[in-house]
Formats: structure tokens, sequence, C-alpha cells
């Protein structure tokens, strides 16, 4: 597996660190005035960010630093671990409620969410199971099938917190993995008739989801209940227009849509920065797609293809759900935008994610 070791992938350091500065900025944009007027520091949230930026940082200079193909012998373990946290935060007691989902575990002032590092352990533990048994993905038995075991079970554990957003993306991520292996494309469409199936009856079971559909169809129903978000978030889109209202400038950070610094913040930043903005953001976004899918090609086995091809697509598949969300596309969901939304475990991940990319980038033969 071994490769010879070039230099990091310049355009995609730089565009790791153009979206990361981005962020840290626009999380202190649109968190001031909540942070103010709930912890009397305005800084709060960007101070946090900046913290987790750091770890992130150092954990992705690290990671970048380390051949990839050592994590090919270290898979079981990583996803046997992830595996040990999703139980964990199930656990009443060690496990946080926040926004009617148990999904992160209290570290003294500090809290972790599993799931975010699940993503990242079954893109590694996935890429070695492709990997090794590419000849047999094409078989529905003996290789498609114990693929997709291997997803639904961490995704079920996600989904009993709940988090669909996340559980979103992981199996999104994985399929995509399994579909550039070789799965055949009569296979998938087996799985897609039960997977909406399957949706179906996520958002049967719980009334919140049932109300995000209705609230996606006629938000203007319920303005300031299962609509408020939605509504809210075009209301700082729209008045941004070509240029926007200028940075710090936003009216809807004050207390119209709720803790904007999460999943909501592109509309403020297409509000204070307007579509150009809003518009060079998503480029940088296709540029470390671009990137990514170039490394993935370059790769020198297979493993460190599909690992650099999971973590691309983890982050594609993230940002193209949470812009969907905020400009009304999609129903709403709990997604962050990597990179720019505040969140520590998130970033941290994403980061350390980002790392491993870098990684494969420094490691694979051109």
């Amino acid at each position: 597996m071994q490769s010879n070791e070039q230099k990091p992938d310049i355009w995609l350091s730089v565009t790791i660190l153009g979206l990361l500065a981005i962020g840290i900025v626009m999380v202190y944009s649109s968190s001031s005035i909540w942070s103010e007027y709930k912890f009397d520091d305005a800084w709060f949230y960007a101070k946090r960010q900046i913290l987790f930026a750091v770890l992130g940082l150092i954990a992705m200079v690290i990671l970048s630093r380390i051949p990839y193909y050592v994590w090919h012998k270290h898979a079981n373990l990583i996803v046997i671990v992830c595996l040990v946290f999703l139980i964990l935060v199930l656990i009443p007691g060690v496990g946080m409620v926040r926004g009617g989902a148990r999904s992160w575990i209290g570290i003294g002032m500090f809290s972790i969410q599993p799931s975010e590092f699940m993503k990242l352990g079954l893109i590694i533990y996935l890429a070695k199971f492709l990997s090794e048994r590419q000849k047999k993905i094409v078989s529905f038995q003996e290789g498609f099938l114990p693929a997709l075991a291997i997803i639904l079970v961490p995704f079920a554990l996600i989904m009993i917190q709940p988090d669909l957003g996340t559980g979103v993306v992981m199996v999104g991520t994985c399929l995509v993995m399994m579909f550039v292996a070789g799965a055949r494309i009569a296979h998938f469409m087996l799985i897609v008739a039960g997977g909406l199936a399957g949706m179906a009856g996520l958002i049967a079971s719980a009334p919140y989801r049932i109300k995000r559909i209705t609230a996606f169809l006629h938000p203007w129903e319920d303005p300031l209940g299962s609509g408020f978000q939605i509504i809210q978030s075009l209301y700082a889109i729209g008045p941004g227009g070509l240029l926007g209202l200028g940075l710090g400038k936003s009216m809807q950070k004050f207390f119209y849509l709720p803790e904007p610094q999460t999943d909501f913040i592109y509309s403020v930043l297409a509000e204070e920065l307007g579509f150009l903005g809003g518009a060079f953001v998503l480029i940088l976004f296709f540029i470390l797609l671009w990137r990514g899918i170039r490394t993935s090609l370059h790769a020198s086995d297979l493993f460190g293809s599909l690992l650099a091809l999971g973590i691309v697509g983890m982050i594609s598949i993230q940002v193209m759900i949470n812009v969907s969300v905020v400009t009304g596309l999609i129903p709403v969901t709990g997604i962050t935008l990597p990179l720019i939304s505040y969140g520590g475990s998130s970033l941290t991940l994403t980061l350390a994610a980002l790392g491993l990319l870098l990684s494969v980038s420094r490691y694979s033969n051109e």
C-alpha cells in the first residue's frame, strides 16, 4: 500500500482555510446578539468556535502527515469504538437531550456528538470492507447485502436518538461509496423502494417530522409554528439582494431566526453578504469537491480512493442538504453547514476528516 510522499494539495488546503475563516466570522456575526442576551458575552459562541477550529486544525495537520493506509488495519477498532459511543449516548444520565434528541455526551463544560464520529468511522471501515471485497460487491448476497447491513446498524442507533439528518448524510455517503466500488444499479433500485417505504414510516412515526413536511408544503398555514423557521430564513435571504446588507447588519439575527449560528447560518450569510457572498461560499465548496474527487482518482489503491471519495461525499451531501433547507427546497432537518456553522463535534471531525483527505493526496502517486 505504500506510496511516495507528495506535497500537500495547496488548492485543497487554501480552500479549507478560507471556508474556516468565513465560518468563524459568520459565527460571530450571526450569534453576537443572542450571545450577548443569553451569556452577557457577544463573543461566547465565536470564542468556542475558534477553540474548536484550533483543535480541528491540529488534528487535520497531524492526520495529514500520517500515511492514510495506516488506518486500514485499525478500521475494525475505530468502528467498534464509535458504535460503543452511539450506544452510550442512549443511556439516561450519560446522553444529553437537546432539541428533543439524545445525541450528546457531556464532558465537563463541553459535549461531544458520537454520531459525528460514527460518520467518519464508518467511512474508514466501509472503505476497507469494499476494497477487500471489490469482486464480491456485484453479488447481492455476498457483497451488497453485507455492506448494507454494516450501514444499517449505526443508522438504527442514530435513529433511536433520533437524528434523521445525520442518518441520511451517513447512509447517502455510504451508498455513493458502494456505487463507485461497483455495486449494481439493479440492487440500488431494490433498496430505493425499501428506503422510500422506510422513510415514510420514519416520518409517520414522529409528529414533528410530519409538521416539517406540511410546513415545507404550506409554511404560511402556520407562520408562528411549524412554518416559522423557513419563513424567517427566506426573509433573511430575500433582502440580501446581490451585495447584501453588509457584514454584521443582519436583521433576522435579532431573535427572529432561532439560533442562527447553527443550521441557518447560510441564511444570515446571504442576508449580510448577498447573492455574491453566498455564491462565493458555494464556489469554495465546489473547489473542495473537485480537489477531493481528483484526490480519489489519483489514489494509490482502492482503499485510499474510497476513503477520499467518502470524505468529500459526506461534506458535499451535507452542504447540499443544508443549503436546500435554508432556501426552502426541501423540508427542514437538523443539518449544519460544514466548516461554517457553529458546532464543536461537527467542526473538529470535519477538519479531522479533511486531514485524512490531505493524507490521501500526500501519500498517493501522481
